[in-house]
């Protein structure tokens, strides 16, 4: 493995210094780097036009390489760094997708979506709006509280979120102002319940995909062509190959090797035509 620590961005006339890390995977205008979101220097330079990302959710997910059952003290914790760092990492006018759940009831009824979001606030992230996506899925359901009484029934959505948020500026005036959005997805997607199905983990060989439907719209809607789309937990590659599909600069982290094979696999398979 070679080290790449200078990479050519189509809206950008010059070199710009990324990384000290090597980059474990390169194909076409994708980047996927090993290591971990949570070190700060891990990269040197503001370089992020739009991230797209879904982070662990807490919930006792059985990854190879990241506990997804801390208290939720250290779940808050570890969400602030990462999102302070990608903070650092963004553009001025870089926009956030964060897709996380509304809530959640395992070890205890937790407020999930109000509290990371006031959380990216807290480092430094504006709020601009939330999008719901209706998934019609209920198998997150651990339990039902009091059966057929109004003694402790437990109500959940079967929704998530994509909080949408930006850096300093939410107007775009800069990169190739090239949008590849139809006039009918514009006027679909600004209405924010978004209903598709999610993705089978089974199908995919990872433990927590999202769909590509998810990072197509925010890909199209928030960002011009040729714009670097970042995600930090890019798992099984999904927002790289959908950056790539849509001609846009993706790169990825992702701390867990053989999910960094997966994604390759992937990547390698599903870029080129667009899904």
């Amino acid at each position: 493995m070679n080290k790449i620590d200078r990479i050519q961005f189509d809206n950008i006339d010059s070199f710009t210094l990324l990384s000290d890390i090597p980059v474990y995977f390169h194909h076409k205008d994708i980047f996927l780097f090993q290591a971990d979101v949570l070190s700060e220097n891990l990269f040197l330079n503001e370089f992020i036009d739009l991230i797209v990302t879904s982070p662990p959710y807490n919930v006792d997910i059985k990854y190879n390489s990241h506990n997804d059952d801390l208290s939720y003290e250290e779940y808050l914790d570890f969400s602030e760094k990462w999102m302070a760092n990608c903070f650092k990492w963004s553009k001025p006018q870089a926009r956030f997708c964060l897709n996380i759940p509304l809530d959640k009831n395992k070890g205890g009824q937790r407020s999930v979506g109000a509290d990371l979001t006031k959380i990216a606030q807290k480092v430094g992230w504006k709020y601009h709006s939330t999008i719901i996506w209706n998934e019609g899925n209920i198998s997150r359901r651990t339990a039902w509280g009091s059966w057929l009484s109004a003694s402790a029934p437990y109500v959940i959505a079967p929704v998530e979120l994509i909080v949408v948020l930006f850096k300093e500026q939410w107007k775009k005036n800069t990169g190739t102002r090239i949008s590849d959005v139809s006039q009918k997805e514009f006027m679909e997607w600004t209405n924010g319940l978004w209903t598709f199905s999610g993705e089978s983990r089974k199908k995919i060989g990872h433990p927590a995909p999202f769909p590509k439907e998810l990072p197509y719209r925010c890909i199209k809607l928030f960002s011009y062509q040729h714009d670097v789309i970042f995600d930090p937990f890019a798992g099984s590659g999904t927002t790289l190959i959908v950056a790539q599909n849509t001609s846009r600069i993706g790169i990825g982290v992702e701390i867990d090797k053989k999910y960094c094979e997966l994604a390759e696999k992937r990547i390698l398979n599903e870029t080129g035509d667009l899904f």
